[in-house]
């Protein structure tokens, strides 16, 4: 799948599948909800608007009030690529978030998933 055919899906169709990620790792729903918070800067009410637009991931990220600047912290690999190598600045913050919700469902403590 080409970069474009990502930026313009759903966030709310890949959101559900980040939620069963860590469900099945025994996490919830609201550990994927602060998960997005710390990263986005949205709040609950913000976060259900998108979900229940179907805001495609590049509008969800571009109305972001502001990354965490902690991201930049956020390091390893991610569906093959190394997410503090990749040079497209939207791809990197959907592989951010994808790396997040990855260490939660592999049982990283919250503050350091949260890079406090």
């Amino acid at each position: 799948m080409d970069n474009s055919k990502i930026f313009k899906m759903a966030f709310s169709y890949v959101y559900p599948f980040y939620v069963q990620k860590a469900e099945k790792k025994g996490k919830s729903k609201e550990d994927v909800d602060s998960i997005i918070y710390w990263l986005t800067g949205y709040s609950p009410k913000q976060l259900k608007q998108h979900l229940d637009k179907d805001t495609d991931f590049e509008t969800f990220f571009a109305q972001a009030s502001q990354i965490n600047p902690n991201a930049s912290k956020i390091t390893g690999v991610i569906c093959g690529y190394r997410v503090e190598d990749i040079e497209d600045k939207l791809m990197q913050k959907i592989r951010y978030l994808d790396k997040l919700v990855d260490e939660l469902a592999k049982g990283k403590k919250m503050e350091n998933i949260l890079r406090t």
